[in-house]
């Protein structure tokens, strides 16, 4: 348990460099500046596609949005979109996916085209298609590697075509992999064609985002961005993979001792100081509820588009942090985490002496932690078990 939970050398010595000065109120002025740089930051993600693509489907997708939520892009549409629309993350407004005019048509004009919808303002471009290579998906490709912007190819409803190869499978003898090779390599061929030289395609179907290579998507995205974008897209993701659930884990733990400090910094001086920090540590572990897609929003959105019960979905969360919070529970857990972490202490205020000063002994920072750190340990194992729930009735309802 000690082990677990303590703090470790990179921490101790960034917040020694922090906590320069005794005055509590600039110590956290600088700590909530370092946590608002994280979340202010925004992420202007570009959706290109012809009509009939299904770029309204991934946007929702993309999100964690059912279609038929208030919410989602409009699906269905036959009319090629004229202006570039945004749609914000459910609860991650910082980032927003842009369903930008169609393509394909005679209208569209690839030499003015990324200029007309604001080509600077994107992070990166999605182009999705759901047949076969055209040639306006080849200048779109040669415009926005001139402008040194990354792009990502979708083939879209792969789903399909699988349907199509099982009925025609024993004139031609093609299994899905072979069908699912080809779509790749064909795609790929193309685009080296249009001067591509390394080609990110990904073959998916946003009816079933579990499948395929959504997840796969998810992770090279987070890999190619960096800092706080890197972050912001991060927490929005919708959990299709226990990489990307243990991703936001680390994510997450890498500011528990800013938050820990945010929570005692803010309660002193306050004329009740527990309920201080038991307010301010609920709200800290309702965003890491949101983040693993635990709060009740996030579950009614996955039942819409599963099928699965809101009810069902919420008994795979287990832990106190996802379906028991209260502020009684934060009391309890905080109280036992001032008697088992008193050890812990003496180390801490060895190595940052000041925080004694400022924290009155350093022990209700050392509880903030654990806490903070106990609550992303099982919620993300809460996640976890509602993405496989999840997981499981999707291969279900495909093999029906």
């Amino acid at each position: 348990m000690a082990s677990q939970f303590a703090i470790s050398e990179a921490e101790m010595n960034e917040m020694s460099l922090v906590l320069q000065s005794n005055v509590v109120t600039d110590v956290l002025t600088q700590v909530e500046g370092m946590l608002a740089q994280m979340t202010s930051v925004t992420l202007n993600i570009a959706v290109i596609g012809e009509s009939g693509a299904g770029k309204s489907t991934f946007i929702n997708a993309f999100r964690g949005v059912d279609d038929d939520a208030p919410e989602a892009a409009e699906t269905g549409v036959t009319a090629t979109t004229q202006m570039a629309k945004a749609y914000p993350h459910p609860s991650a407004h910082n980032v927003l996916l842009w369903d930008l005019p169609g393509i394909g048509t005679l209208s569209f004009q690839p030499s003015t085209y990324l200029e007309d919808v604001g080509l600077l303002k994107y992070d990166f471009f999605i182009i999705v298609t759901a047949d076969r290579f055209q040639e306006c998906h080849y200048a779109l490709a040669r415009c926005i590697m001139q402008a040194q912007k990354k792009f990502y190819f979708i083939r879209n409803k792969v789903d399909r075509d699988l349907e199509a190869n099982a009925r025609r499978r024993r004139q031609k003898g093609l299994s899905d992999d072979d069908v699912l090779r080809h779509l790749r390599a064909d795609c790929e061929k193309n685009l080296r064609m249009g001067q591509v030289e390394t080609p990110q395609v990904f073959l998916l179907s946003c009816f079933y985002p579990q499948n395929y290579d959504f997840p796969a998507l998810q992770m090279t995205l987070l890999e190619e961005l960096d800092g706080h974008k890197q972050h912001a897209l991060l927490l929005s993701l919708p959990n299709l993979s226990t990489s990307l659930i243990q991703s936001k884990r680390q994510a997450l733990a890498g500011a528990v001792w800013q938050r820990a400090m945010v929570v005692c910094l803010s309660s002193v001086g306050a004329s009740n100081t527990l309920h201080a920090t038991v307010s301010k540590l609920m709200d800290t572990v309702k965003s890491y509820q949101q983040a693993f897609c635990l709060d009740e929003e996030s579950l009614h959105r996955l039942a819409s588009i599963t099928g699965i019960p809101f009810k069902e979905l919420q008994r795979e969360v287990t832990s106190t942090f996802g379906k028991q919070l209260s502020a009684q529970s934060v009391e309890g857990i905080l109280s036992h985490a001032v008697s088992a972490q008193r050890f812990l202490v003496t180390q801490l205020e060895r190595r940052v002496p000041v925080l004694g000063t400022v924290v009155a002994g350093g022990i209700s920072f050392m509880a903030s932690y654990f806490l903070l750190t106990s609550a992303l340990k099982n919620l993300s194992e809460d996640g976890e078990r509602v993405m496989q729930k999840a997981l499981f009735v999707s291969i279900c309802k495909q093999k029906d």
